[in-house]
C-alpha cells in the first residue's frame, strides 16, 4: 500500500473516532453532573483527552506519510512511534488524575440521582467505544500502524472503563455510595496500565530494539543459501515505525570483481526483503574475509591504494625494475597487501615468467606490510 492511501485511510478513522469522542465526552459529563456521579464525569473526561490523542494520531499519520526529504532522508515513520509514546504519557497523566479526583469523592461519596441515565449513558459508551475499537484496530492491521492501534485500544480503555462505571452505579444505587468513587479509580488505574504498555512497546523502537528471534533466525538462514555468500555476519535490525530496517556484513571470495560482489549486495537485499515481512531498507556490507572475528584493526596502519602504488613505485625504480605494468590489483587480505601486476605478453620473449616473478617478489618482500606477489601476463 503507498503512502498517499494509508494516510488516507489513517486520518479517515482518527476523523470518526473524534466526532464520536466529542460527542460521548459532552453526554458523559452533563449527565454525570446531574446524576451525581464522579465515575461516569471522570469517563467523560477520558473521551475528552481522546480528542486530543485522535487529533496527535491525525497529524502523526499525515506526517508519517511524507516521502524522505532533505532532514528525513530515512523517512518521517518515526513520527507514529513518538505519537504513540505521546499517547500513553498523556494516557498516564489522565489516569493519576481521575485516581486523584475520585480518592477525594471517596471519603464524601453521595447518592446518586437519575440512575437509569446513567446507566444508558455508560450502556451507550460501551457500545460506540467498542464498535470504534474494532473499526479503528481492523484499519489499523490493513496498513500495520502501531500508532493507530494505540488509539484502538485508548478506544476500548473507554469502553473497558464504562463497564467499571456501570458496576459503580449500580452499587451506588443500592446503597453503597463509594462503590462510584471506587469504580473511578479502577478506571483510572486501567487508563495508566494501557498507557504504560504502549509506552513501553514505543520506548523500544526508539531505542532501535532488533525485531523477532524468528525473524532473524529465517533472514539469516535465507542470506547464507545464496550463492556467492560464504558466511553471514554481523546482522542487525530495528524497527522504524511500521516499517523494519537491517544491515549485514555477507563474505564472499576475496578475489572476485568489484562488479560481482555488487551483484550478490543485490541478491541479498532482494531476498531479505522478501524474506521479512516490512523490511523495507536493508544495508549490505560486503566482506572479503570474516572481520567479525578480529580483535583489532590489521589494516588500520596499511596505506590505501593511492600510497600504495606509490610505495611500490618507488621500491621498483629503486632496484632498476623498468617493466611498465598494464594494471596493478591490490588485496587487502589477512593483515597484508597481496599484490598482482599485469604484464604485457611481450616480456616473455626474452624473459621467463618464473624469474621475473621472484624478481617482483624479492622487491615487495622487502616492504612492510605488503605480502605474496602474482605476475599475470596477457
Amino acid at each position: 500500500m503507498d503512502s498517499i492511501a494509508r494516510t488516507k485511510k489513517s486520518q479517515k478513522v482518527t476523523i470518526v473516532g473524534a466526532i464520536v469522542d466529542f460527542l460521548l465526552s459532552v453526554f458523559k459529563v452533563i449527565v454525570g453532573v446531574i446524576g451525581n456521579s464522579g465515575a461516569l464525569v471522570a469517563d467523560g473526561v477520558h473521551s475528552f483527552s481522546d480528542l486530543l490523542t485522535d487529533w496527535i494520531t491525525w497529524y502523526a499519520a499525515k506526517q508519517a506519510g511524507e516521502a524522505p526529504d532533505k532532514e528525513h532522508p530515512y523517512g518521517h515513520e518515526r513520527f507514529e512511534t513518538v505519537a504513540t509514546l505521546g499517547l500513553s504519557i498523556f494516557l498516564a497523566i489522565i489516569g493519576t488524575a481521575i485516581i486523584f479526583d475520585a480518592m477525594g469523592r471517596l471519603t464524601n461519596a453521595g447518592a446518586l440521582n437519575h440512575e437509569s441515565w446513567l446507566i444508558a449513558t455508560a450502556g451507550l459508551s460501551i457500545a460506540s467505544k467498542e464498535a470504534l475499537y474494532w473499526y479503528t484496530v481492523i484499519v489499523a492491521k490493513n496498513i500495520n500502524s502501531e500508532m493507530l492501534k494505540a488509539n484502538a485500544w485508548h478506544h476500548r480503555s473507554d469502553a473497558f472503563s464504562s463497564v467499571v462505571v456501570i458496576i459503580g452505579i449500580v452499587g451506588a444505587a443500592n446503597g453503597y455510595y463509594y462503590l462510584d468513587s471506587a469504580a473511578a479509580i479502577i478506571v483510572g488505574i486501567m487508563i495508566i496500565y494501557i498507557g504504560w504498555k504502549l509506552g513501553f512497546k514505543a520506548t523500544k523502537e526508539l531505542v532501535d530494539t532488533s525485531i523477532d528471534d524468528e525473524d532473524i533466525k529465517k533472514l539469516h538462514s535465507a542470506l547464507t543459501d545464496i550463492k556467492g555468500v560464504n558466511s553471514v555476519h554481523t546482522l542487525r535490525t530495528r524497527r522504524v515505525g511500521h516499517k523494519k530496517s537491517a544491515d549485514v556484513h555477507v563474505q564472499v571470495n576475496p578475489f572476485l570483481s568489484v562488479s560481482e560482489g555488487h551483484i550478490i549486495s543485490v541478491s541479498v537485499e532482494r531476498v531479505a526483503k522478501e524474506c521479512v515481512e516490512g523490511l523495507d531498507d536493508v544495508t549490505v556490507h560486503i566482506d572479503p574475509e570474516n572481520d567479525e572475528e578480529q580483535d583489532d584493526a590489521p589494516y588500520k596502519d596499511l596505506p590505501e591504494r593511492a600510497q600504495a602504488l606509490k610505495i611500490l613505485q618507488q621500491a621498483l625504480k629503486l632496484e632498476d625494475c623498468t617493466y611498465e605494468f598494464e594494471r596493478t590489483q591490490l588485496h587487502y587480505l589477512e593483515g597484508e597487501i597481496l599484490v598482482d601486476f599485469f604484464l604485457s605478453l611481450d616480456y616473455l620473449a626474452n624473459n621467463n615468467a618464473i624469474e621475473i616473478n621472484n624478481q617482483l617478489s624479492n622487491i615487495v618482500a622487502k616492504l612492510p606490510g605488503f605480502g605474496e606477489v602474482k605476475v599475470y601476463f596477457s
